[in-house]
């Protein structure tokens, strides 16, 4: 990663190493793991402001402390320290090899104000996030930028055929725990057996699994869409705006979730101008942990969401009753029941014995929308003993929206 002309220059680039000995062997992937390695990484940019105190501010952000803290992480969660592989029958797995995880140092002659919109953007992963090649074996690396005012991005990009989003905030609350509290945390140890997830013998598909889940890739035979032209805004939902929201989906009985999905989806109908008979989509993932029997462990550490969906006519989603379009978002989540989830792993573990590895291609057609939402994800809760973060942004996920 060279210098940029933004200003960003890497000063130190090192592979940090679990503090002590850890298990060398191979951790097999569930089919949904699989299915989402194709994927690649995850960026993700966490903003810190200089601490206030003096005394702090002259170790903010220490290096040696951050690679101390991380190296005592990397024991429990010491998979991550490894690479993936393919194994001797040709699937994916996790080699727990110790070889480290990817550690880089930057200096930038930016300031946080520089980016005070903070809008996701590829130039903000350009700048702040590893460079990491789809088709890299890593699976996690983070970047610490400092800024010239004194505040600081922690940048990383992991794996998603490693771990969701709940699994990699408890990887990072561990770490900044451990910088934090230095031995004295107690760490919840990750449930990393993704045999829990294992396809049946023999395999069931349930008749509604393809109706609800989004399973299907595009044939690799076909050339891919051309990608379409992705302008990132970022809206500000006040509370008060939010209650009214929900009073209009129905009150209390909806959530937040499915009253600011429904409205943008009704958003996107109008907004794009779709024909009123025409069929829309909207998909989002659904975690499944305490859906199915019995309940995944809390510190289950891999893939545990599918991506679900709800397709309707145009005219029905903008002119009919917000309420309705709301309610049919929130029965679309009661359906995903252990029944439906086995039945969706027996089904991709089938589409894994018939497809190889390579990445799958395809666009989202522009009648679709893809909500991702953060809500109740530990967003501002990675304190490394110097406050705990500003801002929290997915940079460059260009097609979906994220509500935080």
């Amino acid at each position: 990663m060279a210098a940029s002309e933004e200003g960003v220059r890497v000063v130190e680039s090192c592979f940090v190493k679990p503090a002590s000995d850890t298990p060398r062997k191979a951790i097999w992937l569930s089919p949904l793991d699989i299915m989402l390695a194709r994927r690649g990484y995850t960026p993700l940019i966490h903003f810190y402001r200089p601490c206030v105190d003096e005394t702090s501010t002259q170790h903010f952000f220490d290096v040696a402390r951050l690679k101390t803290a991380l190296s005592k992480a990397l024991v429990a969660f010491y998979l991550m320290a490894g690479r993936l592989r393919l194994g001797a029958h040709g699937r994916l797995e996790i080699d727990c090899n110790g070889k480290g995880m990817l550690f880089l140092v930057t200096y930038s002659r930016l300031t946080i104000n520089d980016f005070r919109d903070f809008k996701p953007s590829p130039k903000l992963r350009r700048l702040f996030v590893p460079r990491m090649d789809d088709s890299s074996n890593i699976l996690c690396a983070t970047q610490v930028t400092f800024f010239k005012c004194g505040g600081v991005a922690l940048g990383t990009a992991t794996h998603q055929g490693a771990m969701d989003g709940t699994a990699a905030f408890h990887f990072f609350q561990t770490w900044s725990a451990f910088s934090r509290d230095g031995d004295r945390d107690v760490v919840k140890l990750p449930y990393l057996d993704r045999t829990l997830l294992c396809a049946r013998d023999p395999p069931i598909i349930h008749p509604d699994t393809l109706s609800l889940f989004c399973l299907k890739t595009t044939n690799l035979s076909q050339p891919p869409a051309p990608r379409p032209v992705v302008v990132n805004e970022v809206f500000t939902l006040r509370k008060d705006q939010i209650s009214a929201l929900k009073h209009m989906c129905g009150g209390g009985g909806v959530s937040t979730f499915s009253a600011v999905s429904a409205y943008m989806w009704r958003c996107m109908c109008l907004a794009r101008r779709l024909l009123p008979d025409s069929t829309t989509r909207l998909e989002f993932p659904a975690n499944f942990r305490r859906g199915i029997a019995p309940p995944l462990p809390d510190v289950y550490f891999g893939n545990a969401m599918l991506q679900v969906s709800v397709a309707d006519k145009t005219w029905d989603v903008v002119s009919g009753n917000l309420a309705q379009v709301a309610h049919r978002i929130r029965d679309t989540l009661s359906r995903v029941t252990d029944e439906l989830v086995r039945s969706a792993v027996d089904y991709l573990e089938l589409d894994l014995a018939e497809r190889d590895n390579r990445p799958a291609i395809g666009v989202l057609p522009a009648t679709d929308l893809c909500v991702v939402s953060w809500l109740g994800m530990p967003l501002y809760d990675v304190d490394f003993s110097w406050g705990k973060r500003s801002l929290c942004c997915v940079p460059s996920k260009t097609a979906e929206v994220s509500c935080s």
